[in-house]
């Protein structure tokens, strides 16, 4: 019998490491927990009536072809769909520059596997997405983060960051921004920051990676344009997902990019899964075409911003002095801020005992900074669990405030803070 494995990793088998988040959501089938915890989308928003009838529909009109195989580009009846979706969005793509993933967690797993070697440098931002990060450092690389402000990565410590890397001899690969409602901090990057970040990017030649799930999610606000949009040179890729739009247990996203990194994401994809699944890009395919998209996208929305307008006056309500929080325009989740000294991996040990989960705003530090952070998700529970979580919550946060004696000034964080 095998005691042990660690003689016969990889590297990288070595450098993997168990998501914090998915740890997490193993204490959900707790009965009456409440998650705050997971970026889970409200099942309420998932079209099981719809799928039904398309489910039938292309297994009656494509059964066996729909059963078989696909090209690992992805459907190109699916494709077409979204490059013209785009189109009308304002972004000048065509079909070399879009291929399917399954989800774009994988696009994350198949662009570090392709890029990076060994000690190679991706900049991201302080805090940035686990998943992110995670795809990453599996391949070798070392992170370094660039602090956010109140409109996101802040351009000159991002530069200064490159020069300094340089002049140390280390090779910087890729510049990683979530630029619509940040994963963790709720943030949007505006149109001119982003036109400075991707100058910086043309200047000192390092590929771009704009992460947009949550894009299409806006509450309140002008929406900006793609960072795509805005490339001049072909060195941003986009990775987008039907995970917050329709529904994640498909596991079906989509990325755009340079025809000559779209080939090689393809030839990386052929290894890992040969084809995203046939029948379910077909699905989505009829899912679009029929108009059910564009239909319930805006019923998800006025549901999330409902959710996340309850959380903010129940955190209001409820939370003691020093605590802040984002109030985000779009997107899944706050970030709150509690006083500095206050640790959330207690508090989150203290909270799973009351039946409230949350995750640890560390957890999306590279540099081991934030315990005094949490990321709080509003779109998956109800109203009535909103309220009686953030009651929860609150409490298990005052006791601690108390215990520790510490003064109700909140520590000032990166990003603007409201509440």
């Amino acid at each position: 019998m095998i005691k042990s494995i660690n003689h016969y990793l990889s590297t990288s088998g070595r450098s993997m490491k168990r998501s914090a988040i998915r740890e997490i959501l193993k204490h959900l089938e707790k009965p009456g927990m409440i998650s705050f915890a997971g970026g889970l989308p409200a099942p309420e928003t998932f079209p099981v009536e719809e799928l039904k009838e398309i489910c039938i529909e292309v297994l009656e009109k494509e059964g066996p072809e729909s059963l078989q195989y696909g090209t690992t580009e992805g459907d190109s009846h699916l494709r077409s769909l979204l490059v013209e979706r785009h189109r009308r969005q304002g972004l000048d793509i065509s079909m070399e520059n879009l291929t399917i993933t399954t989800g774009s967690q994988q696009a994350l797993d198949l662009i570090a596997k392709i890029f990076l070697d060994q000690g190679d440098y991706v900049l991201c931002g302080l805090p940035s997405y686990l998943g992110g990060m995670n795809a990453f450092t599996t391949y070798g690389a070392k992170l370094k983060g660039i602090t956010l402000d109140e409109e996101g990565m802040k351009p000159d410590e991002l530069e200064e960051t490159i020069h300094k890397l340089r002049q140390l001899g280390r090779k910087i690969k890729l510049i990683y921004v979530i630029p619509d409602f940040q994963n963790p901090a709720g943030i949007t990057i505006p149109n001119e920051r982003r036109k400075k970040i991707i100058d910086i990017a043309d200047r000192y030649d390092l590929l771009l990676i704009e992460d947009s799930p949550y894009r299409e999610v806006r509450f309140e606000g002008e929406s900006q344009m793609m960072m795509k949009e805005l490339d001049t040179h072909g060195r941003v890729i986009t990775l987008c997902t039907f995970s917050k739009i329709f529904a994640p247990g498909f596991r079906v996203g989509w990325v755009i990019a340079n025809p000559l990194i779209i080939d090689r994401i393809v030839m990386a994809k052929q290894t890992a899964d040969l084809c995203t699944s046939t029948f379910v890009q077909k699905v989505i395919a009829r899912y679009i075409e029929k108009g059910y998209l564009e239909k319930n996208i805006p019923k998800t929305i006025e549901l999330y911003r409902a959710r996340r307008t309850h959380m903010i006056s129940c955190f209001k309500k409820y939370m003691p002095q020093g605590v802040t929080w984002t109030e985000p325009h779009g997107g899944l989740f706050l970030f709150v801020t509690l006083p500095a000294g206050i640790d959330t991996d207690i508090i989150l040990k203290k909270a799973l005992e009351k039946n409230v989960a949350f995750v640890s705003g560390s957890t999306f530090f590279c540099n081991s900074s934030g315990h005094n952070t949490m990321r709080i998700n509003f779109s998956y529970s109800s109203n009535e669990n909103i309220g009686k979580g953030v009651q929860r919550l609150a409490e298990v946060i005052s006791i601690e405030i108390a215990g520790k004696g510490i003064g109700s000034q909140a520590d000032t964080p990166f990003y603007r803070l409201m509440g």
